[in-house]
């Protein structure tokens, strides 16, 4: 193992941080001068966000770190971002703006867009910064032996469970929704009986993985915080908690589904009490 090159990724970090906000600037300059207020772009950018940090990160590192282990951290990276962006952006096409960013402009206190700044766009951009922390000090640093194989074999298997998950859960989804008689009902089916978000824990799984892949050196370490943030959000934060906080009134038979089906992790379905 070579000495981390801690000169070259903290640059790294001021590079990306203004990407990042780049990045958003233009999300809202489209927002408001090309769409008409509507907001819901900025969920597509989310993924693609993860992308070009990614690639940014790979041309910054170069010298400083294994080309193999740079090529694969961003290939993965751009891989799960392409899609989500895509999936999104296809989700949302032919669709009103998304209620909660109806809610938050409702909410308003003075110009619409310094809030949608406030409330969504920066905090966005800090926690795509702060969670792609594995992805950015994991391209730097030289190591090899035992550690450096045990460290990419396990990422990249977390990384594929992760993305087959998130792939496969939103696909049966998307069949789900498409056939007219399913509507109002619960979708329990394929990776949805084992757990009521199967794309939330993908996602989870993934970044997961990526930080197992910068663990090759110490300062892999730091990326802990963007995976553990990641997880937070989508147990606790915008996500899973969130989504179920109203969905129980649109479909009457998501309270038994809850009651036999985990909320995050994948586990065998609960079986329904005898009744005495």
């Amino acid at each position: 193992m070579t000495p981390y090159p801690w000169g070259a990724a903290l640059t790294n970090l001021v590079v990306t941080a203004v990407v990042v906000v780049a990045v958003f600037a233009a999300a809202l300059l489209v927002a408001v001068r090309v769409r008409g207020g509507r907001h819901d772009g900025i969920d597509v950018v989310w993924g693609a966000g993860f992308a070009i940090v990614a690639v940014a990160t790979l041309l910054l590192s170069a010298g400083d770190g294994d080309a193999w282990r740079r090529w694969l951290i961003t290939v993965l990276t751009v891989v799960w971002g392409v899609r989500l962006a895509w999936h999104i952006g296809r989700r949302n096409h032919g669709t009103g703006e998304d209620p909660r960013y109806v809610a938050i402009l409702a909410e308003a206190p003075g110009h619409p867009v310094a809030h949608m700044v406030r409330k969504v766009y920066l905090p966005q951009a800090v926690v795509l910064w702060i969670v792609s922390l594995p992805v950015q000090l994991g391209q730097y640093g030289s190591a090899g032996g035992a550690l450096s194989t045990v460290v990419t074999v396990v990422g990249v298997l977390l990384w594929a469970v992760g993305f087959t998950f998130e792939t496969v859960g939103d696909a049966q989804l998307a069949a789900f929704r498409a056939d007219p008689s399913n509507k109002g009902r619960v979708m329990d089916r394929g990776l949805w009986r084992y757990t009521r978000h199967p794309n939330y824990f993908g996602d989870s799984a993934v970044w997961w993985g990526l930080t197992v892949l910068g663990l090759h050196h110490l300062a892999g370490l730091i990326g802990l915080v963007g995976a553990a943030l990641m997880t937070w959000l989508l147990v606790r934060g915008t996500g899973k908690k969130l989504l179920e906080q109203t969905i129980g009134e649109r479909r009457p038979g998501y309270t038994d589904y809850v009651r036999r089906t985990s909320g995050f992790l994948p586990l065998p379905p609960k079986k329904k009490k005898a009744s005495s």
